[in-house]
């Protein structure tokens, strides 16, 4: 064969590339996402899978049941020791709630001597999310907790739902003495809704944050002292006549992230304390900047005695006009989807038969085979790198362990782990929200590359072997 014919086979794999490889896909206020992808995920692109779960924002996909059905709430607590293997993996969780109770993107750790887990946040990576499976429709959850530290470092507790309702604290690690709190309706940005609470050392000391949500109100306490109460009356725009409350069905996320990363909008770098150091002595020792989680308590509300109830399983969306409480129903619908094409419009979409069979059954936790056991005398004694295990990798600093991310599944959660967090410092935290979607369409996309390269290197050797 000719050298001509040798770099066609090249060119046919190149080619490929550009078939295979597609651009991503991003949704907002001025575009929903199409059929094809029809769920818009909360960092802004349009997709199906996990796209259709994990704070799905109905509110720019294809239609308002094209996101899953959130499973409903169930009253719960949860102490985080030796809790890592049992956390299930955001990246291939398909709904089963029996799997896992809560989820993880990133990278976390148990934390032995304080019976514990750890978030992590290894130098350059984008944080870790930790996140419930089911949704709190009206209801009091309080997490014990101690924050990070540092200026540009942020750790967040929120409630974040897939119609832009958001109650929340945030700890700008700058300022250790301030719980930041804030809400928000359907992602509308109002710098009047914010509020801080005064409390001692959040890195050094553990503190009871507590979020109790009501129809009609909500109260944010530090250590059982209310700190702030948000009356829905208080909320009334006389301009939209709506009242302007959290009031849709909402999971609860737990998040360090890096505020500061230079790539962030300025506005969100200032309000973070500046930007991040990511040689500070914590990426040294213990390797990672982090916040620890020792347990977190969910007490179920009872929902609206007006609301739709046609079921006991699930929440689902009604309408696609105002995504309000009154467009809220309880149902028996599905929750779960048997592969990552499915979506609310067709959950069953690729199938096969053992597929559903072996789904069906499954009871165990989705991240046991992937979470790494380590010994060492102090902080971490087992972990569990980053959501894309292929990955990552992990090493020893001393008697610490140190996780390495170089996946771009981690990336995802930078500069908008914390749903409209970074909203609160510049309304330009859209555009950090479409660089989070687009490193969250990299690990997707990857194996395609790879793959396809692997392909055009073949061709090549295969002509000159010719």
């Amino acid at each position: 064969m000719s050298i001509a014919n040798s770099w066609l086979i090249c060119l046919v794999g190149i080619f490929s590339i550009v078939l295979r490889v597609e651009a991503s896909t991003f949704c907002n206020a001025t575009q929903a996402c199409p059929e094809d992808k029809p769920c818009c995920s909360q960092y802004g692109e349009c997709g199906t899978g996990q796209y259709c779960l994990n704070n799905c924002d109905v509110r720019f996909s294809f239609s308002h049941d094209s996101c899953m059905p959130v499973p409903i709430c169930k009253s719960s607590s949860t102490k985080f020791k030796d809790y890592s293997s049992k956390l299930g993996d955001a990246n291939t969780f398909l709904g089963n709630v029996s799997e896992a109770d809560w989820l993880y993107t990133g990278n976390v750790l148990d934390y032995d001597d304080e019976e514990s887990l750890i978030l992590a946040m290894p130098k350059n990576s984008g944080g870790t999310v930790l996140s419930s499976t089911r949704a709190v429709w009206y209801g009091k959850v309080s997490a014990r907790m101690k924050t990070s530290h540092l200026g540009g470092v942020v750790t967040g507790f929120i409630l974040y739902s897939g119609a832009g309702d958001e109650i929340d604290y945030e700890f700008v690690g700058a300022d250790l003495e301030t719980a930041q709190t804030n809400f928000y309706w359907e992602g509308v940005l109002n710098y009047t809704n914010s509020a801080n609470i005064s409390t001692t050392d959040t890195f050094e000391e553990y503190h009871t944050y507590e979020l109790d949500w009501h129809e009609d109100y909500a109260t944010w306490s530090v250590d059982g002292v209310v700190g702030r109460s948000l009356y829905k009356n208080q909320t009334y725009n006389a301009t939209t006549k709506s009242y302007q409350y959290p009031q849709t069905p909402s999971k609860v996320d737990i998040s360090i992230w890096p505020g500061g990363n230079s790539t962030n909008a300025p506005g969100t770098i200032a309000w973070s304390g500046g930007e991040i150091n990511w040689d500070a002595a914590d990426i040294s020792d213990p390797g990672y900047y982090y916040a620890i989680i020792n347990e977190i308590n969910i007490t179920c509300y009872d929902p609206p005695s007006a609301a739709k109830k046609n079921g006991t399983s699930a929440y689902v969306y009604t309408s696609s006009e105002e995504f309000l409480a009154k467009d809220i129903a309880i149902t028996d619908d599905e929750v779960m989807m048997d592969t990552d094409e499915g979506s609310g419009l067709n959950p069953h979409k690729g199938a096969t038969t053992s597929s559903s069979a072996q789904k069906s059954s499954s009871s165990t936790s989705a991240s046991s085979d992937h979470s790494t056991s380590t010994k060492k005398s102090s902080k971490a004694t087992s972990t569990v790198s980053s959501s894309s295990s292929s990955s990552s990798s992990t090493t020893k600093d001393g008697d610490k362990a140190v996780s390495t991310v170089s996946s771009s599944a981690t990336s995802q959660t930078a500069s908008s782990a914390s749903g409209s967090a970074s909203s609160s410092a510049s309304a330009s935290s859209s555009a950090s929200a479409s660089s989070s979607a687009s490193s969250m369409s990299g690990h997707n996309m990857g194996a395609n590359v790879a793959a396809n390269w692997g392909l055009t290197a073949f061709g090549v050797l295969l002509g000159y072997i010719l």
